[in-house]
């Protein structure tokens, strides 16, 4: 990312969010996800909609600093679902 001055601004953190409306379930004890590695493309949980549960994947690699949904709660759809400190 480039600011107005034109200078490289680094974010590491970076969202994942929810694919749909629907309520998350988590595939592990929130906890026991914190702190790994996470690849491109890994499930954290699935989005349990009317007649179907959809992934959620990761768009990045990196280590999961938190999950910021609990299984049970209901999302919106693009609602954050965890944060994650992407590799260099």
């Amino acid at each position: 990312m480039v600011d107005m001055q034109g200078e490289r601004i680094l974010i590491p953190e970076r969202m994942i969010v929810s694919p749909a409306d629907g309520v998350f379930r988590s595939t592990n004890d929130n906890t026991d996800l914190v702190g790994t590695d996470i690849n491109i493309d890994d499930v954290i949980g699935f989005v349990d909609t009317i007649g179907q549960s959809i992934p959620v994947v990761s768009p990045f690699q990196g280590i999961l600093h938190g999950l910021i949904a609990h299984s049970g709660e209901r999302l919106r759809k693009h609602e954050p679902v965890a944060w994650l400190r992407v590799s260099k």
